[in-house]
């Protein structure tokens, strides 16, 4: 079964589905698969990149089972991988929506938070940076991260404190851009964000993007060898 599967439809809109029938537990393997379909879509230069979940869940952030098994530089290659592939995401060079179709929490949120544009399913899910309730310290990359995406007032709540938010909260706090319905067609308002984009011209779009990002990825990217030790 793939995980993650891409496709590129005729009116320019590439779409990366997340779907491993479970949490979409991120692990080595799956930043490999993600990197490979994200070349692909530069390669494609769509217009805009649509990331969607499965039913119920966008992502329960890193595989927790495998974390506790590494040991040296096999953990400092799995962390390694997931900053670089999230710092990737949030400077790809194409516009990105997230449609988060359930939970997004820990790595799930911090992939939604890499994205342009945010949409929640409505319903009993969690968007949630749950890091310092599970011992964890969040990396300098993952902070610059959410800090493009939260609301200031809301950093310390968020990052610090764990808070768990409802998908409607999300969006009434700023976090996400607008809520889906669980209907059929359920991305649909994602999807028009993402064909919102076409009368961007992505060169320029590349270039802002850049200015905008790239010195504050490439600081705490080179980071990544004390706070990954």
């Amino acid at each position: 079964m793939e995980t993650l599967r891409y496709s590129l439809d005729s009116e320019g809109i590439a779409h990366l589905r997340l779907d491993d029938g479970k949490v979409n537990a991120m692990d080595l393997p799956w930043f490999e698969a993600l990197n490979g379909l994200l070349d692909r879509a530069e390669r494609d230069r769509p217009q805009a990149l649509l990331i969607s979940g499965r039913p119920g869940f966008f992502s329960a952030g890193l595989n927790l089972k495998v974390i506790p098994t590494l040991e040296g530089d096999d953990r400092r290659r799995f962390l390694d991988a997931f900053g670089g592939t999230m710092l990737r995401v949030w400077t790809l060079p194409i516009p990105t929506v997230a449609a988060c179709t359930g939970h997004a929490i820990a790595g799930g949120a911090l992939l939604a938070f890499a994205c342009d544009r945010r949409y929640a399913l409505d319903g009993a899910y969690r968007i949630q940076m749950n890091e310092t309730r599970n011992a964890m310290a969040l990396p300098s990359w993952a902070l610059a991260i959410c800090r493009s995406a939260l609301p200031p007032l809301h950093w310390t709540e968020a990052l610090l404190h764990a808070r768990a938010y409802s998908p409607a909260e999300s969006v009434e706090l700023g976090f996400f851009h607008g809520l889906l319905a669980g209907e059929s067609d359920e991305i649909a308002p994602a999807l028009a964000a993402a064909e919102s984009f076409r009368g961007i011209h992505i060169p320029s779009y590349l270039r802002t993007k850049q200015r905008l990002r790239t010195p504050e990825a490439d600081a705490v990217r080179a980071l990544f060898e004390t706070e990954h030790a």
